[in-house]
């Protein structure tokens, strides 16, 4: 039996044995929303507009249902071995298929999930606090270039990111997971409100509209991980059961399985509107961001994309804090680097520059979305929760719970496929003729 210390120690804080586990349901809700709702749901209608209403309708209920019963096989898992819980993904990996291939296999899927959502998170908060910036400005005033925005954004994660746990942030992810609400609620009332823009038109692009039809299939692809992405909370949601206190009569399941499933009635609530009035009022011609088609009122539109400020600055930090976790345990376990404020202050402060870096060079929201969510989120959200709950459980052959894991594993990886190659031909498509300082 591998214990999950084995795999990999936890870094302790110094004034007590282990980090205390206090979190209630609520809290649970407040960090899924906070993990889930952010960059994806603006680029939904985005998504519906490659994909027509139907097969775009249709692959927002199957991610939905899909991605609900996956995080249902992780919350189950995290105490699948008596005594033990699996605070993290890699440690179940390990658990599941050995010391050896475990980390191997789960550890740079989850590392893709939580640099790729802070990446994207960098683009959004730099993106949205430009067009903050443009709703409030007279039309004279003089107008930075997306790049600097997306520093400024930068800025303020250099400083949260000195917070020590996801605890510490329980208050800034209740804040954003009110946000995302409100920001969502906005997006879709003020589409219906302005109604279909003249000459709207709902048919799927073709080959005449993109350049060619193996451009628009590819287009496609990277609108199915777009959807993908939309459902991202896996890579994190081990560490946050890891919060809640468990007995043996109250095992930390029931609550965590609570706050999840109100997480996504909020996330089916900001989903959906927003895909459909989007794609119903601006077609087949819609954003990647639909806040920024926008235009007017100026100032509601001024207030959401602030919210989206507010939301994702709280969002990349739970994506950030089990990375920071784990990177200074591995400096201060395997390289006896001395524990504390400056190991937090040169560590995080590096990983923020990385994201940072990475934002600036490639500023392409709707590319970014689907070739991350193809390539990273699609196994940690679809698949891979399955083929760990056969390992570990081993149902019957032939049995429902085979079927359905055997299914979830051939769809998603079909998409991780698919979603992928669409989206990295996008982004060096959009980065062959991309001015950085224009």
């Amino acid at each position: 039996m591998v214990s999950p210390s084995s795999v990999l120690p936890k870094v302790v804080d110094d004034a007590t044995e282990a980090t205390p586990r206090r979190a209630k349901w609520w809290y649970v809700t407040f960090h899924n929303v906070t993990a889930m709702v952010g960059a994806g749901v603006l680029s939904l209608p985005y998504a519906m507009a490659h994909l027509g209403w139907g097969p775009g309708t249709v692959a927002l209920l199957a991610s939905w249902g899909i991605t609900l019963y996956t995080l249902r096989l992780l919350i189950e898992l995290h105490e699948c071995v008596p005594g033990v819980r699996f605070d993290r993904l890699r440690d179940l990996g390990a658990h599941a298929l050995g010391p050896r291939l475990g980390p191997w296999v789960v550890v740079p899927q989850q590392l893709i999930v939580q640099l790729g959502c802070d990446m994207v998170y960098m683009v959004t908060g730099g993106k949205c606090l430009q067009k903050f910036a443009e709703s409030v400005s007279s039309a004279t005033a003089p107008r930075l270039h997306q790049s600097y925005w997306i520093c400024i954004f930068g800025g303020f994660q250099f400083l949260l990111s000195q917070l020590p746990n996801l605890d510490a942030i329980t208050a800034i992810s209740f804040l954003a997971a009110a946000m995302s609400l409100c920001y969502s609620t906005i997006s879709w009332a003020a589409c219906v409100a302005r109604g279909p823009v003249p000459g709207v038109s709902y048919a799927v692009r073709d080959g005449s509209a993109t350049g060619t039809a193996a451009d628009e299939a590819f287009r496609v692809f990277g609108a199915l991980g777009q959807v993908a992405f939309a459902y991202a909370g896996h890579g994190v949601v081990l560490e946050i059961q890891a919060t809640i206190p468990s007995t043996p009569t109250k095992p930390s399941r029931a609550p965590m399985w609570k706050g999840t499933v109100a997480a996504y009635l909020v996330t089916a609530a900001c989903y959906f509107p927003v895909a459909i009035a989007g794609f119903w009022a601006f077609g087949r011609d819609v954003s990647d961001n639909v806040l920024v088609a926008l235009q007017r009122p100026s100032w509601l539109v001024a207030v959401a994309n602030m919210m989206v400020v507010i939301h994702v600055v709280g969002s990349y930090q739970v994506y950030a804090m089990p990375i920071f976790e784990s990177v200074e345990t591995i400096l201060i376990t395997r390289f006896r680097v001395p524990q504390g404020l400056l190991l937090r202050l040169v560590a995080r402060s590096a990983y923020v520059a990385f994201t940072l870096f990475i934002a600036v060079t490639f500023p392409f929201f709707g590319d970014l979305l689907g070739f991350f969510g193809g390539f990273g989120f699609t196994p940690t959200s679809y698949f891979l929760p399955c083929i760990l709950w056969l390992k570990i459980k081993k149902p019957p052959r032939f049995s429902a719970s085979w079927f359905a894991n055997w299914g979830c594993i051939v769809v998603g990886v079909l998409l991780m496929v698919a979603s992928t190659i669409g989206g990295l031909r996008s982004i060096v498509q959009d980065a062959s003729t991309f001015q950085f300082y224009s």
